[in-house]
């Protein structure tokens, strides 16, 4: 199923741009590409908003999967209601983010909308990591396939 492919890869890159956003916030580089959604220097950064722009990139990337996985799981023959929703909030949470980056980088890192940033990345994980769990059926109960005097 292209589901579980796009839902482990997804939530893989999604790890990666988390990380690389805590380094750019812990190291000071939010601003460093001070436009949105490209830098100063255009699609080929200079080496000066490298970092900041690898982020972007990466969130690129990952919003393409994330809205993929989504639009894999309405597809799937054998639909996992729960992976459909999980899938769908996440794709709705990107479409925040994407939002709310702009939105840090408009109003120059300000306190409220990078916590709301974060904290919407954190949901955006969590279903993610959801998606992942539905899709693989991972929730489901595991019956004996064998009952003792059947």
């Amino acid at each position: 199923m292209l589901a579980r492919y796009l839902a482990c890869v997804s939530l893989g890159v999604l790890y990666s741009l988390m990380v690389i956003g805590g380094y750019v916030s812990a190291a000071g580089l939010g601003l460093t590409c001070p436009d949105w959604p490209l830098c100063p220097s255009g699609l080929w950064p200079t080496e000066q908003y490298m970092v900041e722009w690898v982020h972007r990139v990466v969130a690129m990337f990952t919003g393409m999967l994330v809205v993929a996985t989504a639009v894999a799981c309405w597809r799937a023959r054998e639909r996992v209601g729960p992976a459909t929703v999980t899938s769908t909030a996440a794709a709705a949470f990107v479409a925040t983010q994407i939002t709310l980056g702009a939105l840090v980088i408009d109003q120059k890192l300000h306190a409220i909308l990078v916590t709301v940033h974060f904290g919407i990345g954190i949901l955006l994980f969590a279903s993610a990591l959801l998606t992942v769990i539905f899709v693989f059926g991972l929730s489901r109960r595991r019956e004996p396939s064998l009952r003792a005097g059947a």
